[in-house]
């Protein structure tokens, strides 16, 4: 097939630096698969600035287009299981990582990283979440599956980030205590509209935190930090409580004791929403869809273009971006 389209191309020169630009490509420039899908929308996530960046322990291949959400158009099938026209979600698995990702107009697939948009989740709706959706609702559902969410002490950290923030409406919503841990000193306000009841600044609970086994505050946790965050978490989790691992944005190492978990029975768990099996993610999808409706999501975003997403790519290296940025394609 002969197609040309536009995508966000990373490229690196001889001297070994990487630049940015928005390139035409052609269809033939796809590796093989499964499905050819029209990207209708793509979002932002702090993945897809590394590999815009040349970070090799993310993309390995270039030139590359990253973006691992995409949502768009079925235009070619070669399985039974999806025909022309359908509407559908990739998100994770290879994509935008050596696989050319949903900053192109393009992607082709296998059909084993596809799952179709559930009827009562809008296209933009299904990019405004994306992997940070995804990864808060894996969290909250492996939550749910040990513990009671409604009228419990809930604790968000990294709060005004994609996950953060969908992890503080969906906790609210489904009937949750939430307390938001920030670093942006000037988000209060705009955490308190996402459901959140109390707001603590990252800096004020760290230095609260005295001991490995300190005072039971919590008892459910989304973490996106780790590091010295994390460590605080574990040392305050109530008995029989509960924290959901999913970030390192603070750092991947942490310290903790064997207390809090022989004292108090407290679990840590990991939480991957890369590779997750496509069923588990179909499953999340219609959650999002039907009893995990969050009517205000759109409240958080913002449409770019491709020029306005190599803007906010800046934005997320710099630590600044608060809510969720959606890549609109033509």
């Amino acid at each position: 097939m002969d197609k040309t389209f536009n995508a966000i191309t990373v490229e690196q020169k001889k001297s070994g630096e990487f630049f940015q630009s928005i390139k035409e490509r052609n269809i033939y420039h796809l590796p093989e698969g499964d499905l050819l899908i029209r990207v209708k929308y793509s979002s932002l996530n702090y993945k897809d600035s590394l590999s815009y960046s040349g970070n090799k322990g993310v993309t390995k291949i270039y030139p590359h287009t990253p973006g691992i959400d995409a949502m768009g158009i079925v235009e070619f099938s070669n399985t039974k299981d999806f025909n022309e026209g359908d509407k559908v979600i990739v998100t994770g698995y290879d994509l935008g990582m050596n696989t050319p990702g949903g900053f192109g107009e393009y992607i082709r697939v296998p059909r084993e990283w596809v799952t179709l948009l559930p009827d009562n989740l809008g296209d933009s709706e299904s990019m405004i979440l994306g992997t940070a959706g995804m990864t808060a609702g894996l969290c909250v559902n492996t939550i749910q599956k040990k513990h009671k969410i409604q009228g419990k002490k809930a604790v968000v950290t990294g709060s005004t980030g994609g996950v953060g923030c969908i992890a503080v409406m969906l906790l609210a919503k489904l009937g949750a205590d939430v307390t938001a841990i920030t670093g942006k000193i000037n988000s209060k306000d705009f955490l308190h509209s996402l459901g959140a009841k109390e707001v603590l600044l990252r800096n004020d609970y760290l230095n609260s935190v005295k001991k490995p086994l300190g005072k039971g505050v919590w008892d459910i946790a989304v973490d996106v930090a780790g590091g010295k965050m994390l460590s605080a978490l574990i040392a305050n989790m109530k008995y029989g409580g509960i924290i959901t691992c999913c970030g390192l944005v603070d750092s991947p190492s942490f310290t903790s004791s064997v207390f809090p978990f022989i004292l108090r029975g407290i679990n840590l768990i990991g939480i991957d929403s890369a590779e997750n099996p496509i069923n588990k993610k179909a499953e999340v999808w219609n959650n999002f869809a039907n009893h995990w409706k969050l009517n205000a999501i759109q409240n958080i975003s913002r449409n770019v273009d491709m020029h306005g997403m190599m803007d906010e790519i800046n934005t997320i290296l710099e630590g600044r971006q608060i809510g969720r940025v959606v890549l609109k394609h033509k």
